[in-house]
């Protein structure tokens, strides 16, 4: 568990945020505790880390985050039900009761997306039937690959994510489905692609971008606290898309996957950008195809 800092003397208050975001008189002057819950990757700290810090002000709330893989994370939202929670995409439908969806705080893939990989070169037809390592059977990862080709499901712990070059190696499956940093090193690892997820949703969409993972918030709070909660989570993913550097820095001094400076910055490029402040329209429009469901997001 990981407590924020405080936030005294920044740009925002109870006060500003009342008036500058609409939500009326009724935040409340007392602190008010908020849990999130949030995968321990690059991207997901990246976004946090202004709450984790204390580098904005954040009025009444304070913030304790808790890391937890994405199976997990998924599984969380179930039972323990903590005030935001980062999901895969694809879970959401088993939660959307409790949960209202972020308009931020999510990662896209813009024709890449998991990767499919094995020990040798060999077609997504030669998979079919075929043992193939997973990150979770709750992951958009594997929502997805079940769309592209029917294999035996061999579920791997996502951490740490060498476990599953480990079963590849081993030959225990004969294919892994990679998420999140792995996705970077797996040439490194000595193994091939086999299919880019992304490539696939992007010719079967007409090139929508893949929504993989995404931020909800506890529709128990009632209104004002999602708006007031909503819009500083905004603000802690502006301030990291602002001072880059810092936090790529940050994340190497935390002990990253990734360990190389320009490794980390790639991976933001791809999972911690523009459509991690908004998804835009068409991002929004990709989360309802991929759960053929409206969805109802917060403000």
């Amino acid at each position: 568990m990981y407590p924020s800092t405080g936030s005294s003397g920044r740009a925002w208050t109870a006060a500003g945020l009342a008036t500058d975001f609409g939500l009326g008189p009724h935040l409340p002057e007392v602190t008010v505790d908020i849990s999130l819950a949030c995968s321990p990757d690059a991207d997901d700290l990246f976004m946090v880390r202004a709450l984790l810090e204390g580098l904005i002000d954040t009025g009444p709330y304070t913030f304790a985050i808790e890391a937890s893989p994405t199976d997990a994370l998924n599984r969380l939202g179930d039972s323990a039900a903590p005030d935001v929670l980062a999901i895969s995409i694809a879970h959401y439908p088993k939660i959307a009761d409790t949960y209202q969806m972020l308009p931020h705080g999510g990662s896209m893939g813009e024709g890449y997306g998991p990767v499919l990989v094995a020990r040798e070169p060999m077609s997504l037809a030669d998979l079919e039937g075929r043992k193939v390592a997973i990150p979770g059977t709750t992951t958009t990862a594997w929502a997805v690959l079940q769309r592209m080709v029917d294999v035996q499901p061999v579920v791997t712990p996502i951490t740490p994510y060498s476990l599953i070059f480990d079963a590849l190696r081993s030959g225990e499956v004969d294919a892994g489905l990679i998420i999140h940093e792995g996705r970077l090193t797996y040439e490194d690892e000595g193994f091939v692609r086999v299919a880019e997820l992304g490539e696939w949703w992007d010719a079967h969409t007409g090139g929508l971008p893949l929504p993989l993972g995404g931020n909800c918030i506890r529709r128990s709070l009632g209104e004002e606290h999602i708006a007031a909660i909503s819009e500083l989570y905004r603000q802690s993913i502006r301030h990291a898309l602002e001072h880059q550097d810092e936090a790529v820095a940050w994340l190497l001094e935390r002990g990253s996957k990734l360990q190389t400076p320009e490794k980390v910055r790639e991976y933001l490029g791809m999972y911690a950008n523009g459509r991690t402040l908004d998804y835009g329209e068409d991002g929004r429009q990709a989360i309802e195809h991929l759960l053929d469901m409206p969805v109802d997001f917060a403000p």
